[in-house]
């Protein structure tokens, strides 16, 4: 495929979605397809989703950012999960078309899309980004078994002070986890932590860079 960005529209049973491509910069072949997509208060402008996109290119990894139809159409409120499954299973072929491996990935409820339809579609791997473990002050509510049985090799990676879940929260299972110091739901870190938005979303790239790469 091209090396210059693009954005691709995909008619899906939910509606029309719409994919950022930004292709691998750097060898002779990209590694893998990053897909994620954005959660169910934002868009594709979340600083985690902007700064894997930045980093990830020049590492040989293509990344596709995802708006579901929803956000398309110019919608306020995210639909239900089995609608936000139905518009990411509607893309999947595009994302696949390059012919390489595919790793499902999306912040808060993207991430909880990426996990409940991993093996179902064949993705390589799942990063969740602020994976919503639980609505603020409910830990009773868990949606931990989404997470449990994503069934390939996954990474959450998760603010330490995310109301959502800490990371401390989180039951042991089959997947890795890294921390972003004293970030919230959105990775933002108070003042008074000394951490700049460069730094918390250089610990961020950092570790989904190393465990890509070590996804072979």
């Amino acid at each position: 495929m091209s090396r210059e960005k693009s954005v691709q529209s995909i008619p899906t049973d939910a509606g029309e979605a719409r994919i950022t491509w930004l292709p691998a910069t750097t060898g002779a072949r990209p590694r893998l397809v990053l897909a994620v997509s954005h959660g169910a208060g934002g868009g594709i402008e979340a600083r985690d989703l902007k700064a894997l996109a930045a980093a990830l290119p020049g590492q040989g990894v293509t990344v596709a950012l995802v708006e579901q139809p929803w956000r398309v159409a110019g919608k306020k409120v995210a639909p239900a999960p089995k609608t936000l499954d139905t518009g990411w299973r509607g893309l999947w072929p595009a994302l696949a078309e390059p012919g390489l491996p595919v790793v499902a990935g999306g912040r808060s409820a993207g991430a909880r899309v990426a996990c409940r339809t991993a093996t179902e579609l064949g993705a390589a791997a799942v990063l969740a980004l602020s994976f919503p473990l639980h609505p603020p002050g409910r830990p009773e509510k868990s949606r931990a078994d989404e997470l449990l049985g994503a069934g390939v090799p996954t990474l959450v990676v998760q603010g330490g002070n995310d109301p959502f879940g800490r990371p401390e929260e989180f039951p042991p299972g089959p997947y890795e986890l890294a921390e972003v110091p004293y970030g919230d739901h959105g990775f933002a870190v108070p003042k008074k932590s000394g951490l700049s938005e460069e730094q918390t979303m250089g610990i961020l790239t950092e570790a989904v860079s190393g465990w890509l790469m070590s996804l072979g």
